[in-house]
């Protein structure tokens, strides 16, 4: 696939609304041309410690940060008529549709593909210790650190499309 928007979010609690950063990472020609990232005051809007621990953005990260519902006014004009991309598409995309609920905002319809899926239906098991974005990218070579930065995530999860979809 050389077309396409790489996109992965974190959330601040248990709730699939309470989005508090966002990564996309847009892919045209099959390479990487532009990076968005942001944080987003999340609905609810509360932090559990062991989220916090997972992405390290804490509350007062996201005093200042603006709601999703006007982050994502810019994601939909990056994202432009491109198909999403997430590593755990199940996840993103539920948490993405649950905004767009809570801030009342129609859902596009948006093409929503999934690397973690391909992943598992094309590399064997037996290769690798988990379908994981750190086990995956270093079974493909590619560099990967800072796992659950948003950004380094989304463009993890774009190279491995550019691989695999």
């Amino acid at each position: 696939m050389d077309n396409f928007v790489a996109i992965d979010v974190e959330t601040a609690n248990q709730e699939p609304s309470s989005i508090c950063a966002i990564g996309a990472v847009k892919v045209s020609d099959g390479r990487i041309v532009d990076r968005y990232y942001e944080l987003v005051k999340p609905e609810p809007e509360y932090f559990i410690n062991y989220f916090t621990s997972i992405h390290g953005i804490t509350r007062q990260d996201v005093n200042d940060a603006r709601c999703f519902a006007h982050v994502w006014r810019d994601i939909d004009r990056f994202v432009g008529s491109l198909p999403l991309v997430a590593h755990n598409k199940m996840f993103d995309e539920r948490c993405v549709r649950a905004a767009h609920k809570v801030y009342g905002m129609e859902y596009p319809a948006y093409r929503f593909l999934c690397t973690l899926t391909k992943a598992r239906k094309t590399i064997p098991r037996a290769l690798l210790s988990s379908y994981s974005l750190p086990y995956l990218c270093e079974f493909l070579g590619i560099p990967f650190d800072n796992h659950h930065n948003a950004l380094a995530d989304a463009e993890a999860c774009a190279k491995i499309a550019i691989t695999l979809l």
